[in-house]
């Protein structure tokens, strides 16, 4: 006895709405990621260095190859210094 398509239909619009999805959520995070794949298991070497591209660039990801450091960034931590009190 054949199976009529009909009852076929669900499924196939299940299948594609997950496929829709799921292609939807790499670009999405691709495109956070300034192109690059998501990071996985950051340790806190990775953290670091993710925060310091951030005040470098502006983007958790981004890498600059300029040799002199922006303004506001003469040091090597991100703390704000605080003015002293004379």
């Amino acid at each position: 006895m054949p199976l009529p398509f009909e009852t076929l239909l669900p499924y196939a619009i299940m299948v594609v709405m997950f496929g829709a999805t799921g292609t939807g959520l790499a670009a999405i995070r691709t495109w956070q990621n300034d192109g690059k794949r998501p990071r996985y298991s950051l340790d806190q070497w990775d953290k670091q260095m993710m925060e310091r591209d951030n005040r470098l660039t502006g983007r958790p990801r981004g890498q600059t190859d300029k040799p002199d450091a922006p303004f506001g960034f003469e040091y090597s931590n991100g703390w704000k210094l605080e003015k002293r009190y004379n």
